[in-house]
């Protein structure tokens, strides 16, 4: 589906790793190249503006990290980005330009493109948030089917195998979603769209949509 595919979902002048999707048809396809991806462009980033702040963790030096954040590498943390409080980054992660990470978030093998911002309370794994996307407190995303399965892509056109076992949500630029919403594997948010608060989300939601409940999805003004 076109739809779900990289090049609808994200602007990828908005992303240090905008290289890791050369070839990539669907974004979940990255996943595994994370790690590997990380590890050289953090190598090749200069030295003026990141510095090396352990082992494989680079962190701009216009970024502000909270004494109490706990950051495992690889990681590369972005220019003017903001890492708050007690945040708990546990490697494979990549954290934009102007996002904010914030109190008692977790992150694990994510891109978080540029002015993300997953501030209260999030979990935030196997997934790609794109620019400007926004988790409401408490929203997290589910990563692991609970009968352990490989995570599929559920579409109105059929269901779109992954090969992954974990695999948490693809956020289109600009999504909104709501306090206490839950994005179950497989998830993928078109951009522009809003997910309402304490929302149960599987499959694909269209771009520009609003989504309030399972089955009733409706197309913005």
């Amino acid at each position: 589906m076109k739809e779900l595919t990289v090049a609808a979902l994200y602007d990828l002048n908005e992303t240090i790793a905008k290289d890791i999707f050369d070839g990539a048809t669907y974004p979940w396809e990255v996943l595994p190249k994370i790690k590997d991806f990380i590890l050289e462009l953090g190598n090749s980033l200069s030295e003026e503006e990141y510095e090396k702040a352990g082992e494989n963790i680079w962190i701009a030096k216009s970024a502000k990290v909270a004494p109490s954040a706990s950051i495992t590498g690889p990681a590369i943390i972005g220019k003017d980005a903001e890492v708050r409080h007690c945040a708990f980054i546990r490697g494979n992660a990549i954290v934009g330009e102007g996002a904010v990470v914030g109190n008692s978030t977790e992150l694990k093998n994510v891109i978080l493109f540029n002015k993300v911002q997953v501030p209260h309370y999030n979990y935030v794994g196997d997934s790609i948030l794109g620019y400007k996307a926004h988790m409401g407190a408490g929203s997290i995303t589910s990563n692991v089917k609970s009968d352990k399965t490989l995570a599929t892509v559920k579409t109105a056109d059929g269901v779109i195998e992954t090969g992954l076992k974990k695999f948490g949500a693809m956020l289109g630029d600009e999504v909104e979603v709501g306090c206490g919403t839950v994005l179950n594997p497989g998830s993928v948010v078109g951009s522009h769209s809003n997910i309402y608060p304490l929302s149960m989300v599987r499959g694909y939601v269209p771009a520009g949509s609003i989504y309030k409940k399972q089955g009733e999805i409706v197309e913005k003004n």
